[in-house]
């Protein structure tokens, strides 16, 4: 093979030598002679490692057993050429890491930072910004971006890692277990705790927001959203415009048992919010709750979670859409070129090859609903924002699930969430009758209650047969109602209302109602309570004697 090796090859060795790869190693990866691959790596200033020798400086070899992770924070990708200076030494997209020719690169313009200040970190000149960084709560990672981006930093990440570590410590790293999944099979979901602060436009105050992540399993690459409050339907709204920013959708979605997800916890069936199940059903997906309290089950989107709180921390925004374009651009020049801790490759390379397995997106979005459970009473009927619906024969008295949109109004069997009826929505006060819901003869619970209605009165039994013949069971409702107006007023006054109504030719229960609330005061009658008080017809004789007018 010719010692002249082309510029992705190159990028390529130089990426692996800075992982702290072997050369053996390097030579089995990408077919370059470890000699050769040795001479562009000392050229750079990057460690070499031979057989059986650690590095002799530089990264240590990374930890190739799968199961366990103990990488904290991942190496960002750049496409810069070669320095000799350690510190100054960039990561480099790589094929195996990186194929992607627009990784991006650090600008050009802006002070250039000195590869190395006195003290021998490149970092000492921005050690007030650093330190500053620090007490705001961001980590290395996160400063080293914003010094790229702000301040055109030249050095690489370490040199930022190590000076951070020198002011505050090393931590020890935790092991962690990594689950690994196949290319379109799983998608890992979480609320970020706070979002930014973003104006309110109402109130002119800074309010906390959510942030939304959707991390999936195979490549690691995340979609990151922020909303302002959630809800249940936002929470499926979030599932679908990352399905819809990633081109498809996955098998599986795993997510925390939060409510707007999960009605109730269950190790082997929790009960899944039915419209969140819906909608994931509406793009091929199911969701899969893990256990309370097991956090290994969704690290991959948990740490996607803490890289953002780190970028977005102290931070303060004037609007949603600018919190949100900051984040993309992150996301594009960070997030998907950087080299992922665990799989030690691209995550912008390593979606290129999970994207084919997706799932393909429904043409139309899903359709959202309301829901809830409702009693079917003797009508047959199901109220709905102060609309009746009916349900089959045979359920009157029981309670089913009911689903309701601006267009229709459906009802389910319980527990199984099968079709019962659907109905066009209807205005308030109105019936919805399928007519196979109508029945032959009159059912034994609309008997009973017509005798009902003669018991409290003679009127009042006459009225509502007649309602009973003209509206059928529809009237079933109307003749509680007269039964109601009875217990409120009494049944002797109802019962002549009734007969009133009769009288009239208006047998309705909204005329009886009407007439009760309209109806004349009855008089006062005057008690003789004192010998002095006397009879107003005495009053009456004795005007007309002394007037001698009769009237």
């Amino acid at each position: 093979m010719t010692n002249v090796l082309s510029d992705e090859k190159k990028n390529q060795i130089l990426a692996l030598g800075d992982l702290g790869w072997s050369l053996r190693r390097i030579e089995e990866q990408t077919g370059v002679r470890r000699e050769t691959a040795g001479a562009y790596l000392r050229a750079a200033g990057v460690a070499v490692r031979g057989r059986g020798r650690p590095a002799q400086r530089g990264l240590s070899k990374p930890a190739t057993t799968e199961g366990v992770s103990t990488d904290s924070e991942s190496k960002p990708a750049t496409t810069e050429g070669v320095s000799t200076d350690p510190d100054s030494k960039p990561a480099i997209s790589v094929e195996e890491v990186s194929t992607d020719s627009g990784a991006p690169k650090r600008p050009e313009s802006g002070p250039r930072s000195p590869s190395r200040a006195p003290n021998g970190s490149a970092c000492e000149p921005f050690r007030e910004l650093i330190e500053e960084a620090l007490r705001r709560g961001r980590n290395a990672m996160a400063i080293y971006q914003d010094l790229v981006d702000d301040h055109g930093f030249q050095a690489r990440y370490s040199s930022v890692k190590r000076f951070v570590q020198s002011l505050r410590g090393s931590a020890p790293v935790e092991a962690r277990v990594v689950i690994t999944t196949a290319p379109g099979e799983e998608a890992q979901v979480d609320y970020g705790g706070d979002g930014p602060l973003v104006r309110d436009p109402q109130t002119g105050k800074y309010r906390r927001t959510r942030l939304f992540v959707m991390t999936l399993g195979y490549s690691r690459k995340s979609v990151r959203l922020i909303v302002p409050r959630s809800s249940t339907q936002v929470w499926a709204e979030l599932h679908e415009r990352a399905f819809r920013r990633l081109g498809g959708s996955t098998r599986i979605v795993v997510l925390d048992n939060l409510r707007e997800g999960v009605i109730k916890p269950d190790i082997y069936d929790p009960a899944v919010n039915p419209v969140y199940r819906d909608a994931l059903a509406h793009y091929g997906a199911i969701a899969m709750p893990c256990r309370v309290r097991d956090p290994d089950r969704k690290g991959k989107v948990e740490s996607a979670v803490g890289h953002a709180q780190q970028k977005l921390r102290g931070l303060r925004f004037e609007s949603i859409e600018e919190a949100q374009a900051y984040l993309d651009r992150w996301e594009e020049h960070w997030a998907d070129t950087r080299i992922h801790g665990t799989t030690k490759r691209q995550v912008s390379v390593m979606f290129a090859e999970e994207k084919p397995a997706l799932r393909e997106l429904p043409l139309e979005p899903f359709r959202y609903y309301k829901y809830g459970e409702r009693s079917v009473n003797l009508d047959g009927c199901v109220e709905v924002e102060s609309a009746y619906y009916s349900a089959p024969p045979g359920w009157i008295g029981r309670k089913v699930p009911v689903q309701w949109d601006a267009l229709h109004v459906r009802l389910m069997t319980p527990g199984g969430g099968q079709l019962l009826r659907e109905h066009l929505r209807t205005r308030p006060g109105r019936h919805s009758i399928d007519e196979r819901d109508r029945p032959a003869r009159t059912p034994p619970s609309t008997r009973n209650l017509l005798m009902r209605t003669r018991t409290a009165g003679p009127n009042i039994g006459a009225l509502c047969q007649q309602i009973h013949a003209s509206d059928g069971e529809l009237g079933v409702r109307r003749i509680l109602g007269v039964l109601s107006l009875a217990r409120k007023n009494g049944a002797p006054v109802v019962d002549e209302a009734a007969k009133a109504a009769i009288d009239f030719g208006v047998p309705t229960y909204r005329f009886l109602r009407n007439y009760l609330e309209r109806r004349p005061s009855v008089p006062l009658s005057l008690k003789q309570v004192d010998p002095l008080i006397r009879q107003l017809n005495l009053y009456r004789d004795l005007i007309e004697e002394r007037t001698g007018d009769p009237s």
